[in-house]
């Protein structure tokens, strides 16, 4: 029978509320939902948009204290800055585009300009509570699901003037989402370095920087310190700090206005191009870009008005006119730094050196790859990319993501089953090298592991990637997670700045099938598979040992509106050397009762 057409007239056309906008778009305004799995799950961009709010009043010289509590799964924030004007507070938490940051006297530097932010968090939450002090008076407004309940004005001369909030997310939009410290942990430090002088206490645990971006370094290297004293460079609307290690590659800590930029932008390229100006015009040199920044690690922040992102995510600035003021500041620092430290000087400049040598040295080494990949196939063997790549000479990353899957029988499900416009294979021969201790020229040598570099485009430069995402797809066995590792340490070893920005991921897929002939159910642990199990009647439970025993008819959804991705993060650098030592290295022993005090038994 025909379906009945629908008339497209005067009665089609709705018009939502704000508030209705959001929940009903709600990735529109805060990316990723998430079950609080992943630092970027929406739930800590909530607390993220409360928090944002305190700290520009901090930004702006009002309160130097941030209370944060969480019970349950209950947040409250609470600042000490000039309270929102009573008269607007309703306004400021359900209306948008409402708000005083369009304004630059009041707030000269702030990321979010356009009025969201708390209306998000309202629309987005069970219960949502507001309350601003203000000159002993206070107004509290209390909204369910971003409709108002209740208002009340009143007087409390013993309140500290600022703003208070609380806020419990809508299981009706982020589900049976769970609260990791870790991640909440994680953003009030960084918070913390990025405001000196701020303190922030989330339940009882105090977050507070003396050295800001210094202090960040210091933690991310961690006992393993660098080759000299930081730098640290403080002065208005500029902050930076770097050192070398002996590291591959480099890497960024990058900000705006408190936003962290993790694919950089014009501020981070403006920061590389001053310190390379800097450290030549010390040693009256032509060192090359490369060996100057080969084993870098480097934070910068800047504040801005009305800065430009090239990208909703905000991830990467855009705005072309800080170079003209950030390149000669980080020039003259670097070089009024160097005179005043002499012994730091030379050390930096033997690193730059070595590193000068090393690159002449793979010089050969890397000719004579080329020359082998040109023999083998014109094409990059084992490679199916994706369409929208075809034919650019710079393509276009946003969209684009590549499996990195061992074998062809695994690839040639993806490959049937992928988005051919956007999702490219790289099917791996067999177990890669494993490089953890090997020098760089390990991976010119591999010709597994050279072909990876050269299917993802950074043979020359991270900053050349072809895909927004690295997927690691292997097997759910010990092959499978042996493989997964030894991909991790080739990462980790020649490309940590891919992990540091956040382009590396794990893809999960079913371990389970359960289904009889009216219902199927995929699992992804056994206690999915025990519920499944006893929900149906007479069931047939199938164990996915290899991801080419999933039809390409079935993988479709894993790889697509199913997909289950995580994004592999590191807590600090200094972690990084720790557990590929113990994971990759030579310590057997130790490693083998780890394995046996910790054995999966349905993994084997």
């Amino acid at each position: 029978m025909a379906k009945k057409a629908v008339e497209y007239d005067e009665k089609a056309i709705q018009t939502l509320d704000a508030l209705t906008h959001i929940r009903l778009r709600s990735g529109m305004y805060i990316g990723r939902i998430g079950d609080g799995s992943n630092i970027d799950d929406g739930v800590y961009i909530l607390l993220k948009e409360v928090i944002d709010n305190a700290i520009d009043e901090f930004i702006m010289g009002h309160g130097r204290r941030i209370e944060i509590q969480r019970q349950d799964d209950t947040l409250s924030v609470r600042d000490y800055g000039r309270g929102i004007p009573l008269g607007k507070v309703v306004d400021c938490v359900s209306r948008m585009h409402t708000g005083g940051k369009y304004n630059d006297d009041v707030f000269q530097f702030s990321v979010g300009l356009n009025g969201v932010g708390t209306k998000a968090v309202n629309a987005l939450s069970a219960k949502f509570e507001v309350c601003s002090f203000r000159g002993g008076k206070f107004k509290r407004a209390e909204f369910e699901q971003g409709k108002i309940r209740q208002e009340l004005d009143g007087k409390d001369k013993s309140a500290s003037d600022g703003t208070y909030v609380s806020f419990v997310p809508d299981q009706e939009i982020f589900g049976d989402y769970k609260w990791h410290e870790e991640f909440i942990e994680h953003r009030l430090r960084y918070y913390a370095f990025l405001n000196t002088g701020l303190t922030l206490i989330y339940n009882g645990q105090r977050f507070r920087s003396k050295n800001g971006l210094r202090d960040l370094l210091a933690e991310e290297l961690g006992e393993e310190a660098g080759l000299y004293d930081i730098m640290h460079l403080q002065d208005g609307k500029l902050e930076l700090a770097f050192t070398h290690t002996n590291n591959y590659g480099e890497t960024y800590f990058s900000f705006v206005n408190g936003q962290h930029t993790s694919d950089g932008g014009t501020h981070q390229s403006a920061f590389r191009e001053g310190l390379l100006k800097g450290i030549n015009e010390y040693a009256k040199k032509t060192f090359a870009g490369a060996d100057v920044r080969d084993g870098l690690i480097g934070a910068v922040a800047v504040k801005i008005q009305e800065p430009v992102f090239e990208s909703q995510t905000k991830n990467k600035l855009g705005s072309t006119e800080v170079r003209g003021w950030i390149v000669p500041q980080v020039k003259d620092a670097v070089v009024v730094w160097l005179h005043k430290n002499v012994d730091v000087a030379d050390k930096l400049i033997q690193k730059i050196e070595a590193n000068e040598k090393l690159r002449k040295e793979l010089a050969s080494v890397k000719k004579q790859a080329r020359e082998r990949a040109k023999k083998t196939a014109i094409r990059i063997p084992k490679l199916i990319d994706c369409k929208i790549h075809r034919g650019d000479k710079k393509p276009r990353t946003e969209e684009t993501s590549i499996f990195l899957t061992e074998g062809d029988s695994a690839g040639g499900s993806m490959v049937q089953s992928r988005d051919v416009d956007t999702q490219a294979v790289f099917s791996l021969k067999g177990k890669p090298l494993n490089c953890y201790g090997l020098k760089r020229d390990a991976i010119y040598k591999n010709e597994e592991l050279y072909n990876i570099m050269r299917a993802l485009g950074i043979e020359d430069t991270v900053d050349d990637l072809r895909y927004s995402k690295v997927i690691i797809a292997t097997d759910a066995d010990v092959d499978g997670m042996h493989i997964r590792n030894l991909l991790l340490t080739y990462f980790l070893r020649y490309f940590e700045e891919l992990v540091v920005r956040g382009h590396v991921y794990i893809l999960e897929t079913p371990l389970f099938r359960v289904r009889n002939k009216k219902e199927t159910y995929y699992c992804y642990s056994e206690t999915e598979r025990d519920r499944a199990i006893a929900k149906l009647s007479k069931p047939e439970v199938t164990r996915f040992k290899g991801l080419g025993e999933i039809s390409p008819k079935e993988f479709k959804r894993f790889i697509a509106a199913d997909i289950r991705l995580v994004q592999v993060r590191t807590r600090a650098m200094s972690e990084v050397g720790k557990a590929l030592e113990f994971f990759m290295g030579k310590n057997t022993p130790e490693r083998k009762n780890f394995i046996v005090d910790n054995l999966i038994s349905d993994v084997i």
